[in-house]
C-alpha cells in the first residue's frame, strides 16, 4: 500500500507538471493571440491587404500648349506601356525574361530596366517598354499569370502637330535623368517627362502637374480584378502663346531651303507673333529617344538644325546698325539730319583706307541720304565724331547686347563692345575700331530677335520686351497693353529722321531695297538691308574685281533685312537673316517683303484671341 500511494504521488506530480506546461502553453498561445489580433491587429490586416490590394501612383497629364487663337502646338495621346513592379514578384530576372519571349528587350532596354529597379524603390513602377502595339499590350494581358510584377498601363506621350515649323519655339521633352530625381520624387514615375528646350523647359514645373494614385484588387496570380479607389492627379498647366502657328508656317515656307532665320513681333506689345529658324529638327523623336544615326546627322549638319538661330544664332548686323549709330550721332549733336557728309567711296584714316560698298561713292548726303542708299563712308565720319561708348550706350537702350525678357532657355544676349572692355582685354581702343562699328562690323555679335526687337523700338518709340507667353491657366500675363511699356527717351523728332531713312530705303526707286516693297494697296513698310562680312576682304581682291558671290558657301557674308510696317502706323517689326546669303538686299528683303504682306493680310494683333480649343487630356483633339 505504501507502493502504491507513492506510484500515485508521482503520477500526481507528472499530472501536474503536465498540465502546467500545457497551461503554460495555451497561455503563450493565448497571449500571441491577443498581440496578432488586438495589439497587432491593424497591422496585419494592412499586410493582408498589401497582398490583395495594388497601389499605384499615376503620373499627371502634361499641360499643353496652345498657339493665340487657340490651336494646339503641344498636346498628349495616348500610349500603351508594361511596367514593372519589383515587389510583386520574387525574381525580378525570371520575370524581364518571360517577358522578353512576348516582347523582345535588347540588351541596353535590359540593362535600363535593371538600373531603374535597382535605383528606385520597389514599390514604384518600372518602365519596361512604351509605345507598345494592341497586339502586343494583348499578348502580355493574356500571359500575365506567368509574368508576376507586369501591369500594362495606359499613358500619354507628347505630341507635337506642327513638328519642325515650332520646334525651337516649344522645345521638347525627355525622361528625367538620374540627377533630375532629387528634384522632384514625381519624377520617378513611369512615363513622366520634364522639358529639355524652349518653352516645355521654360514652363516646365507649371505643365508637370501632380501625381496621383490608383488601388486595385488582385487575385493570387497579381491578374487585376477590379479597381478600388482611384485618385487623380493634379493635371499641368495649360499655356497659350502669343505665336500664331499658321503664320509661323507660313514664314517657314517662305525661308525655303535657307539656312536661315526670321522673328515678327507686333511692334507695339513685343509679342512674338513667328520666330522660325530652318533648318529645323522634329521634336517628338526626343520623346521616344533619340538613335544614334539621327544625332550625328543633326551634330554634323553644317547649318546647325538644333540650334535656335532667331534667339541664340550670333551675327555682325552689318548696315542694319547704322540706324543706332545715326541715333547716338543726334542725341550727342555730333550729327543733324540736314548735315552734309561728302563720300569720294573711301574714307583715310592715317595709313589705312576704309572703302565704300560703292566704289566711286555716293558724293553729298545727308542722314536720309545716308541710310537711304546705306553709304559706309556717311557712316565711318558719323561713328568717328560720336565714339564708340555712345554708340554702345544706344545700342543697349534699343535692346542691343543687353539681356531680353524672352522665355527661351539658351537665348543669348550678343555683344556690343564699348572702350572699357577693350582696355580690359589689353589691348587700346582705336579709332579705327570705332569706325569699323560704324557700319555693323568689328566685335558687334547680335541675335535677329534683338534686331527685330530695335525694330519695333524705332517704330513706336517705346522700350517694348518680346516675350512669347500669354497666359497660363488661362491668366493673361504682364506686356499685352501696348502702353506698360515705357518710352525709349528718343527725340520725336530724330526718331523720325531715322525712321524717313529707313521708308525710303524700300519705297523710293534708287534706295538700297526697291525688292522690299509691298503690293498692299496704300501700306507702305520701312526697312533696312544689310550684309556682314565673314571674312575680311584684302585691297588685292578688291582691286581684281572681287565678287563675294563666287566664294565658297561658308566664306559669304550673311544677308539682313529689319523692318516695320504699316509705316504711317506701325504694328509689326522683323528681322530677316539668311546665313551666307550675300546680300540683303537680294536676298533678305524679298523674304521679309513676302513675310509682312502675310503679316499684314492675316494680321493677327487685330485679330480677336481664342481660347485654347477643347483638347482631350488624353490627347483627342
Amino acid at each position: 500500500m505504501r507502493r502504491e500511494n507513492k506510484r500515485t504521488g508521482v503520477f500526481t506530480r507528472r499530472a501536474l507538471l503536465l498540465g502546467a506546461a500545457q497551461i503554460a502553453a495555451f497561455g503563450t498561445l493565448a497571449a500571441r493571440l491577443y498581440q496578432v489580433q488586438v495589439v497587432e491587429g491593424a497591422k496585419y490586416a494592412t499586410l493582408a491587404d498589401t497582398n490583395r490590394i495594388s497601389a499605384r501612383l499615376i503620373a499627371p497629364a502634361r499641360g499643353r500648349m496652345f498657339d493665340r487663337f487657340g490651336v494646339a502646338v503641344a498636346s498628349n495621346r495616348q500610349n500603351w506601356r508594361a511596367l514593372l513592379v519589383a515587389e510583386q514578384t520574387q525574381d525580378v530576372g525570371a520575370t524581364l525574361d518571360a517577358f522578353a519571349r512576348i516582347v523582345p528587350l535588347a540588351d541596353h532596354e535590359r540593362q535600363r530596366i535593371e538600373r531603374d529597379v535597382h535605383r528606385h524603390r520597389r514599390f514604384i513602377p518600372v518602365t519596361v517598354r512604351e509605345f507598345l502595339e494592341w497586339e502586343q499590350m494583348a499578348r502580355i494581358e493574356v500571359n500575365a499569370p506567368d509574368l508576376p510584377g507586369i501591369v500594362i498601363d495606359l499613358g500619354t506621350t507628347r505630341q507635337y502637330p506642327f513638328g519642325p515649323s515650332l520646334a525651337h519655339v516649344v522645345g521638347y521633352v525627355a525622361p528625367p535623368s538620374e540627377a533630375d530625381m532629387g528634384e522632384d520624387p514625381m519624377l520617378a514615375l513611369p512615363g513622366i517627362r520634364i522639358g529639355r528646350a524652349g518653352l516645355e523647359k521654360h514652363h516646365d514645373l507649371a505643365l508637370r502637374g501632380r501625381a496621383g494614385a490608383v488601388q486595385i484588387e488582385v487575385n493570387a496570380v497579381g491578374r487585376a480584378i477590379r479597381e478600388l479607389e482611384h485618385q487623380e492627379g493634379v493635371p499641368g498647366a495649360d499655356i497659350q502663346l502669343t505665336i500664331d502657328a499658321k503664320l509661323q508656317q507660313q514664314v517657314i515656307d517662305r525661308l525655303g531651303d535657307e539656312s536661315a532665320s526670321a522673328v515678327v513681333l507686333d511692334a507695339r506689345n513685343g509679342e512674338v507673333l513667328a520666330m522660325a529658324t530652318n533648318p529645323s529638327f522634329d521634336p517628338s523623336l526626343f520623346d521616344s529617344g533619340v538613335s544614334q544615326a539621327q544625332w550625328i546627322e543633326w551634330t554634323s549638319n553644317r547649318r546647325a538644325p538644333l540650334i535656335n538661330k532667331a534667339a541664340a544664332g550670333l551675327y555682325a548686323p552689318g548696315s542694319t546698325f547704322k540706324m543706332v549709330v545715326a541715333l547716338s550721332a543726334l542725341e550727342a549733336r555730333t550729327l543733324s539730319p540736314t548735315d552734309r557728309i561728302n563720300c569720294p567711296g573711301y574714307l583715310d584714316l592715317g595709313d589705312t583706307r576704309f572703302h565704300c560698298w560703292r566704289k566711286g561713292g555716293h558724293g553729298l548726303l545727308n542722314l536720309r541720304g545716308g541710310l537711304k542708299n546705306s553709304c559706309d563712308v556717311f557712316f565711318y565720319e558719323t561713328a568717328r565724331r560720336t565714339g564708340i561708348d555712345r554708340i554702345a550706350a544706344m545700342a543697349k537702350r534699343f535692346g542691343l547686347g543687353v539681356k531680353l525678357d524672352i522665355e527661351l532657355p539658351g537665348a543669348r544676349s550678343g555683344f556690343v563692345p564699348t572702350r572699357e572692355w577693350r582696355i580690359a582685354e589689353g589691348k587700346p581702343w582705336s579709332v579705327g575700331d570705332t569706325v569699323v562699328h560704324g557700319i555693323g562690323q568689328g566685335y558687334l555679335q547680335l541675335t535677329p530677335m534683338s534686331l527685330a526687337t530695335m525694330a519695333a523700338r524705332i517704330a513706336t518709340g517705346r522700350a517694348v520686351q518680346p516675350h512669347l507667353t500669354r497666359a497660363v491657366s488661362g491668366v493673361v500675363q504682364p506686356g499685352v497693353d501696348p502702353t506698360a511699356w515705357p518710352e525709349i527717351g528718343i527725340a520725336e523728332r530724330e526718331l523720325h529722321a531715322v525712321r524717313e531713312g529707313m521708308w525710303a530705303v524700300v519705297n523710293e526707286p534708287d534706295g538700297t531695297a526697291p525688292k522690299a516693297k509691298l503690293a498692299l494697296p496704300g501700306v507702305q513698310m520701312a526697312g533696312k538691308t544689310g550684309s556682314s562680312q565673314v571674312r575680311r576682304v584684302s585691297r588685292e581682291q578688291r582691286e581684281h574685281g572681287f565678287k563675294s558671290e563666287n566664294l565658297p558657301w561658308e566664306f559669304r557674308p550673311h544677308a539682313l533685312f529689319v523692318a516695320f510696317a504699316p509705316y504711317d502706323a506701325p504694328r509689326y517689326a522683323l528681322a530677316v537673316v539668311v546665313e551666307h546669303g550675300n546680300a540683303g538686299a537680294a536676298m533678305a528683303a524679298p523674304i521679309a517683303r513676302d513675310i509682312m504682306t502675310d503679316v499684314l493680310t492675316r494680321d493677327p494683333a487685330a485679330s480677336p484671341q481664342a481660347m485654347p480649343q477643347q483638347v482631350a487630356r488624353d490627347g483627342a483633339a
